[in-house]
């Protein structure tokens, strides 16, 4: 990114305490460390300031820190990055993670008084008014609801690019943003607060999508954006499909801590760097991913002595083995994924010639729920969609090369122009389209919406589609031969 990329919001100092527990307190069931390493990082909008610094980007950091220890810790964590401060009356907030080995045991924080915060300094404005992207990482110390600061966000260029990470007990964001970034459960928190009411009978993603929908037309925001850890992040605008980026499989989270700060980070830079928001936010899910792939924050932080500070997430199980085919049907297979709780995920297409894109997108489907069901178009349906010179390839002969795919768990031909009927019986959780469609009004979002489901969009796969094969292969067949 070319440009400054400004920063705003409040200021913590994170402390792990990890050491060794091999027996119990005689006095309790507890157990006792020996051997403690402490280790030390910025936290908060700090930490998304370092992140950003790390990656080689010019930042700037508007917060405010307290004068205490604690704040002098913190600043000298963040040497090389310029501070700009708001003068503040309260303590520096103080988070502290002690571990026993890689299991957590408590956390101790401190400086939780909030305090009052001062005129905002001159150079913040100007700061913003240059920037070429803002993030606000508010972590609910009232610095984002100070009036001033929340005029001058608010009052910056339109072409200057706001991310906005909200917390629960902080602002809402200003009017504007380009991209709010709540999780699932600050989302739906949100949600609630602005009585936006959802159905029990909702599936939790269809849940996700609404609140995510809703948020956006009440806090005028191009989009929000709701992070689901393992399950990747839903991009939403205020009304159409919306989009669904997976996180890469079989991630190892070794540590979790940081990973929204890394992702709001992510997006912030993409926004600046000229990327439309379905990129930054796929840019910015594979930068979460990989950031709690290799340690999390551990690389971040400056530890007083070597130690190790693994923490562990279990990958999730899938609940349905692949089928086989002929001995469980659709209706089966579906009902044995509800009964366990599951979730039944379903796409639909022609798949003639299926090609790398269609792949990615049935791979990135599948890793949404606990089975993937692909309802195929039939021969008849193929020729009105596409025209008489289609399919290329017969529906048995597709249907049988995607029931190969490790990732499909069952195929359904359906003879109509769209699958709805199918989709009336099979009730999936979840039905995905591929293309570019986020935004977009479709006609199965209704449908989907009877019953508690969602639709949304994968990100497309560029480069990839039937109809560019079958035009290569046809002026390849055209080009004269240079054999004698």
């Amino acid at each position: 990114m070319n440009g400054l990329l400004i920063v705003v919001g409040d200021a913590l100092l994170d402390i792990d305490l990890v050491g060794n527990a091999e027996r119990l307190s005689p006095d309790a069931p507890v157990p006792v460390l020996d051997s403690i390493v402490e280790s030390a990082r910025p936290g908060g909008a700090a930490l998304a300031a370092l992140m950003a610094a790390r990656d080689g980007h010019d930042v700037v950091l508007i917060t405010a820190i307290g004068a205490d220890d604690a704040g002098q810790r913190l600043r000298g964590l963040l040497s090389g990055i310029r501070l700009i401060e708001v003068d503040y009356t309260g303590p520096t907030p103080v988070k502290r993670r002690v571990r026993a080995g890689s299991q957590p045991v408590v956390r101790l924080d401190s400086g939780s008084t909030r305090g009052h915060h001062g005129t905002i300094p001159v150079e913040a404005a100007a700061a913003i008014s240059g920037a070429a992207s803002v993030l606000v990482a508010d972590y609910g110390r009232g610095l984002t609801g100070t009036a001033e600061l929340r005029q001058l966000l608010e009052n910056r260029s339109a072409r200057v690019p706001l991310v906005w990470d909200p917390h629960l007990l902080g602002a809402p964001p200003v009017r504007g943003a380009h991209l709010v970034s709540p999780n699932s459960r600050e989302a739906h928190e949100w949600a609630r607060r602005y009585d936006m009411s959802t159905s029990e009978d909702m599936t939790a993603l269809a849940r996700i999508g609404r609140d995510a929908a809703g948020l956006a037309e009440v806090w005028h925001a191009s989009a929000v954006v709701v992070t689901m850890g393992a399950q990747g992040a839903l991009l939403a605008y205020s009304d159409g499909a919306p989009m669904v980026t997976p996180a890469p499989p079989d991630v190892h989270c070794v540590d979790p801590c940081g990973a929204g700060d890394r992702f709001a980070v992510s997006a912030a830079i993409a926004l600046g760097s000229g990327s439309v928001l379905v990129e930054a936010v796929q840019a910015a899910v594979m930068r979460a991913s990989d950031y709690v792939a290799s340690g999390g924050p551990g690389p971040l932080s400056t530890a007083i002595s070597p130690a190790t500070d693994v923490s562990s997430e279990p990958a999730r199980a899938s609940l349905v083995h692949r089928q086989t085919h002929g001995q469980t049907s659709v209706g089966e297979l579906c009902e044995m994924v509800r009964r366990d709780k599951g979730v039944v995920v379903a796409t639909g297409g022609c798949f003639d010639l299926l090609h790398a894109g269609h792949v990615a997108t049935l791979e990135a489907a599948r890793r949404l729920g606990d089975c993937l069901i692909v309802c195929l178009n039939s021969d008849d349906s193929v020729r009105r969609l596409k025209g008489p010179g289609r399919p290329l390839v017969s529906m048995s002969d597709r249907a049988r090369v995607l029931n190969a795919l490790e990732c499909v768990d069952a195929v359904v031909i359906f003879d109509e122009s769209t699958p709805v009927e199918v989709l009336r019986e099979l009730q999936p959780d979840v039905w995905v389209k591929g293309g570019d469609y986020a935004g977009h009004s479709l006609p199965e979002t209704p449908v989907l919406a009877s019953w508690g489901g969602q639709t949304v969009a994968l990100p497309y796969v560029g480069g990839h589609s039937t109809t560019q094969l079958v035009s290569t292969a046809a002026l390849s067949t055209q080009q004269p031969s240079t054999s004698k």
